[in-house]
């Protein structure tokens, strides 16, 4: 069998990806792989994912230079879902969100609100053309 065809894709042929900071263990984003981004992420070490917003195969860092660099791919137990263990490339400190926050987990939920606890480390209009 297929090492694709072991992967449970939703109706839509997708599966949701996690992208995880290697060194920190910081979880930086999620996203979303068709087989196509999948076989190219694992055959080029570098994360490719499926924008749904556009349709098309989204390769990490291609307007913002925020390459992720893949050390591994791992498959939950119910395989329906991928955790990429990555560096994340192109600034320092890293980026990988495209508000131009570290993560794209910088809400908290406290006191009956959401709060921001993460800084912007670049204008989002500086990265994208």
């Amino acid at each position: 069998m297929d090492w694709l065809d072991q992967v449970k894709w939703d109706a839509q042929g997708l599966v949701p990806a996690i992208a995880q900071e290697a060194g920190s263990k910081d979880v930086l984003m999620v996203a979303w792989m068709d087989r196509e981004a999948l076989r190219q992420t694992v055959e080029l070490g570098r994360a490719v994912y499926f924008s749904r917003s556009r349709g098309k195969l989204w390769f990490k860092g291609e307007e913002s230079g925020h390459v992720q660099t893949v050390h591994e791919v791992r498959l939950d137990c119910d395989n329906d879902v991928v955790l990429l263990q990555v560096t994340q490339q192109g600034h320092d400190p890293a980026i990988a969100c495209h508000t131009g926050r570290h993560s794209c987990f910088f809400q908290v939920y406290r006191d009956g609100q959401w709060r921001t606890v993460e800084p912007v480390l670049k204008d989002p209009q500086a990265i994208y053309r």
